[in-house]
């Protein structure tokens, strides 16, 4: 029988040949084996178990039975081959985690952030072209409905123009799609792809599509930090609110709009949901379905289908 050293390397690769990326695990679990190791226990046990989660004290009970689910799903795969594990109950360190509430951008929000990020200062010839590359990112966020990593991993060869389809590569669980776009959306990428050829000619530059002006990907702290400073110049934020609107809400705005446009079209929401499932990139159509009781306008339209049809009733 292997080690549980061993054993957790094992689970690791396994599931990482299946998609899933582990990173938090694969901190976590190298630290459970170590525990038990000082402990000079062999096999899982509940109280261990229990014992390594809910460390340290000084930290959020979220966060414990965070570290306490990591443990329970690599002991039932080491249950297969070690009967003396002790896979830790569902029931213990219990934490239901609370979904951010979503902020629903209207159309001007979105037209005046653009146009904020057009008016981003260059103090160089090298910052030149940043404020076309955030009006772009963040424009192709609003019409998407991508997350920010993967407009952020879009490289130069995902984009085809003359389909009209953007390759979303290596998203969750190593899944890749198809994101179609409006010729409105080509337009604009076509420009600053041009640009972009333009600034960087005769230079080296990433292959990536958003680059810095170092010419490397753009970092994801630096596209937050933009970010929030045009929130605040824009009004979505107050000067000094460390909370407000997020980058990721473009997405749940997105989701949004795709539905209402089936409700006021007549079509049926709950029956296409599948389709904005896999447009969106979702492991588990329940996380689309959330979308559904998320927005008031939706929960109105809702409402009025159901008023429609009690009408209509013998």
């Amino acid at each position: 029988m292997n080690t549980l050293r061993q054993a957790v390397q094992e689970y690791l690769d396994l599931r990482r040949s299946l998609g899933f990326k582990l990173k938090d695990a694969g901190k976590a679990l190298p630290d459970f084996v170590a525990f038990m190791e000082r402990h000079r226990a062999s096999f899982i046990t509940q109280a261990l178990a229990l014992m390594w989660a809910q460390q340290p004290s000084n930290v959020q009970p979220a966060h414990w039975a965070r570290r306490l689910s990591i443990v329970r799903e690599f002991a039932r795969h080491r249950s297969a081959t070690d009967p003396r594990t002790q896979i830790p109950a569902p029931g213990l360190l219990p934490f239901s985690p609370k979904r951010a509430r979503p902020y629903l951008y209207s159309s001007d929000e979105i037209r005046r952030l653009l146009h904020a990020a057009l008016q981003i200062p260059c103090r160089y010839a090298r910052d030149e072209l940043q404020p076309w590359t955030y009006y772009c990112l963040f424009g192709l966020l609003s019409v998407s409905g991508m997350r920010l990593g993967e407009a952020r991993n879009l490289e130069l060869q995902d984009i085809d123009l003359t389909a009209a389809i953007l390759t979303i590569r290596g998203a969750k669980l190593g899944k890749s799609r198809f994101v179609p776009m409006h010729a409105s959306t080509c337009k604009v990428l076509a420009d600053y792809i041009a640009r972009r050829k333009r600034h960087w000619a005769g230079r080296p530059v990433s292959s990536y599509l958003f680059v810095s002006n170092q010419g490397n990907r753009l970092d994801s702290g630096e596209i937050h930090r933009h970010f929030y400073a045009l929130s605040r110049q824009i009004g979505l934020r107050g000067a000094a609110d460390s909370h407000g609107p997020r980058l990721h809400d473009m997405r749940h705005v997105f989701a949004t709009n795709t539905l209402l446009r089936w409700y006021r079209s007549g079509q049926d929401p709950e029956r296409r949901l599948p389709i904005l499932s896999a447009y969106l990139g979702h492991v588990h159509i329940a996380d689309t379905q959330w979308y559904l009781n998320a927005s008031p306008e939706l929960m109105r339209e809702a409402m009025r289908r159901l008023e429609q049809r009690w009408e209509i009733q013998p």
